[in-house]
């Protein structure tokens, strides 16, 4: 695991008022791995808490100490039940909210359900859906990690502090990859060219975009707008309006904005999860030369097959923080590393309970960031 603490975080991580509650939300053991990092820097013991399926996989929540007036942190890590989280979380939330707990605010690193946040053709904005969930089950804040796209802070109606994992990876970068000033920062389609031009200046590195890559990148899915259904009966249509048919698209082959030849790759995104689009990515960045890729995204989901097909693919590592459980992966795949984002969380815990001001783990962030 990599992580080093700066000194001025060290200095304050054990220092919190009395009444404070921390809670891990997950029945699944192996998701509890952060919440004990996280109660492990701050100073404090686990909160009794029992969660369960019921015979019927009814979710059962039993708080085991007193929240009255206290400010309780419910820790969620996603597992591969993603419904089953959801629930868990609520159903603890309302729970503290009904023994009159003075604050409840959740710390979810990964926020479910995120890549549906745009209206799809006949379907819903499900993250606005789960945010009203939350608010309505009784959570007054929020901590998250790079949310999937920052709009969705506006889903809720109250405050939501997203935090940033490109610290930590920035730090791994500069530590782990000896001849990093030879590398180039690949966005692997012009959707995640932002963020890796975010990557690229303050490495003081050049960058390449990918475009026209074979599957359809989630920006160019039918959204909301095309929805209903375009008339099919012309009749229907007054004669004198004469509406402009918007020309589709069609992919250029797979092209490389940009020099990787005879330098390090480093591919750059928010979540890895399928992972076909990485891998045709890190295949067109062999072929134009570049001799070492390395993947590095916040969220790892590695969903299916993704560490048998990392393992036999063109990419030399993947890095991902540890905001979601992946330790059956990496036993599977030993090519994917894992950077610990526990210390921002707790720093971020603490502060909120001590009424401290949370520009600090914002430093240096710009509206592209």
């Amino acid at each position: 695991m990599f992580c080093v603490a700066p000194p001025e975080l060290e200095t304050k991580m054990n220092i919190t008022k009395g009444g404070l509650v921390l809670f891990s939300a997950n029945s699944n053991s192996s998701c509890m791995e952060l919440s004990k990092k996280i109660a492990e820097r701050l100073g404090v013991e686990m909160g009794k808490v029992q969660v369960y399926q019921e015979p019927n996989r009814e979710t059962r929540v039993q708080i085991q100490e007193s929240v009255r007036g206290k400010d309780v942190f419910i820790i969620q890590t996603v597992s591969k039940d993603v419904n089953t989280t959801v629930m868990e979380l609520l159903i603890m939330v309302y729970a503290c909210k009904t023994s009159c707990a003075k604050s409840i605010i959740g710390v979810i690193p990964y926020f479910p359900y995120s890549k549906q946040c745009k209206m799809r053709k006949r379907g819903s904005i499900v993250s606005k859906l789960l945010a009203s969930m939350m608010c309505k089950a009784g959570l007054t804040h929020l901590i998250t990690m790079d949310l999937h796209q920052k709009e969705i802070q506006g889903f809720f109606n109250i405050p939501v502090d997203n935090l940033r994992a490109s610290p930590f990876l920035l730090q791994y970068i500069q530590e782990e990859i000896p001849d990093y000033r030879n590398a180039v920062i690949v966005a692997k389609s012009p959707a995640s060219a932002k963020r890796a031009q975010s990557f690229a200046e303050r490495l003081r590195l050049g960058i390449a975009v990918i475009h026209g890559e074979a599957q359809d990148a989630e920006s160019d899915l039918v959204d909301g707008r095309h929805s209903p259904p375009m008339v099919r009966n012309v009749a229907a249509i007054h004669p004198s309006l004469e509406i402009p048919m918007l020309i589709p698209k069609e992919k250029p082959p797979i092209t490389v904005v940009g020099d990787v030849g005879g330098r390090i790759a480093i591919i750059v995104d928010d979540i890895i999860d399928d992972v076909d689009s990485f891998l045709a990515a890190a295949e067109t960045l062999k072929e134009r030369g570049a001799y070492k890729i390395f993947v590095m995204a916040t969220h790892g989901l590695l969903s299916s097959d993704a560490p048998r097909l990392i393992e036999e693919s063109a990419i030399d590592e993947v890095v991902v923080t540890n905001t979601i459980p992946h330790e059956i992966q990496k036993l599977q795949c030993p090519k994917i590393k894992t950077v610990d984002i526990s210390m921002i969380l707790s720093e971020a815990i603490r502060r909120i309970h001590n009424g401290e001001s949370m520009s600090y783990l914002f430093r240096n962030i710009g509206l592209d960031d």
